[in-house]
């Protein structure tokens, strides 16, 4: 995202998630069409993208085999499409492997595509073409992130009370609940300590940053993602050790995780 607010992309392009109109790899920037200017945020996850644009509209591009454009189609695009009844009033959006969610300016959040796992929250396991609500949470959102794999996806929000709470896969314990139950509607993360300030999904884990700026992670740890070393799955968060209260930012990605200290 640049700071005209254009959009560059780059690297693997076979679904057309680069935007530019081909399918094209890219080893350098490439712009993506008609979003030159007016993008506030981006979303990139799987074989897909999202931009949030200074109107407040939502555009997809890229795979959509199971409706995560929200163009409600299952038709995938070399370039954006308008995401289907947000075509304003959107704060921020969070692109999964196979769904899509996006935080409104009122804090409620709306998801649509895969949801074989109840990452779309609204209580069903049926995937979305367009955008449907989230259960329970009409208000008070800060953010969302969504993460998954092809077992399934999993979504959490941060809330205004400093709480988290996740919803959908949960085979190796990434809603944080104390159990390997998916849920298809909010489930609250068991909090370690005070509240949450920034939450970030990635394969089948997920980290969170504390108040007082402590890194907890939980969900699968095969390769030692949460950090915590061991390599055994938490279904509660487990803190990082050795980053003291230092931390600036964080984000989970695939199987790995990576904080911004100082």
């Amino acid at each position: 995202l640049t700071a005209a607010g254009g959009v560059l992309c780059w690297g693997s392009n076979g679904f057309g998630q680069l935007g530019d109109g081909t399918w094209t790899d890219r080893a350098t920037p490439a712009g993506v069409d008609g979003l030159g200017e007016g993008v506030l945020s981006l979303g990139a996850n799987g074989y897909h993208t999202c931009a949030v644009t200074d109107s407040g509209a939502v555009k997809c591009w890229g795979l959509n085999e199971h409706g995560q454009l929200g163009d409600g189609s299952t038709t995938g695009s070399l370039v954006p499409v308008d995401v289907v009844g947000l075509g304003a009033g959107i704060r921020s959006v969070a692109a999964g492997y196979e769904h899509t969610c996006a935080v409104t300016t009122a804090g409620a959040v709306k998801c649509w595509g895969a949801n074989e796992s109840g990452e779309l929250g609204d209580g069903s396991t049926t995937d979305r073409l367009a955008p449907v609500d989230v259960q329970g949470l009409a208000a008070d959102v800060v953010s969302v992130t969504a993460g998954g794999d092809y077992s399934g996806g999993q979504t959490c929000a941060l809330m205004a009370t400093g709480s988290i709470v996740c919803w959908g896969n949960n085979g190796s314990g990434q809603l944080g609940d104390g159990t390997t139950t998916n849920r298809s509607t909010p489930t609250t993360v068991t909090a370690r300590g005070p509240g949450y300030q920034a939450v970030s999904a990635g394969d089948e884990h997920v980290c969170a940053l504390t108040s007082e700026g402590e890194v907890q992670c939980w969900g699968e740890n095969l390769y030692g993602q949460l950090g915590n070393g061991s390599t055994d799955d938490q279904a509660i968060p487990s803190p990082v050790p050795g980053l003291g209260s230092g931390v600036r930012a964080l984000s989970a990605g695939g199987l790995h995780s990576c904080v911004v200290t100082g």
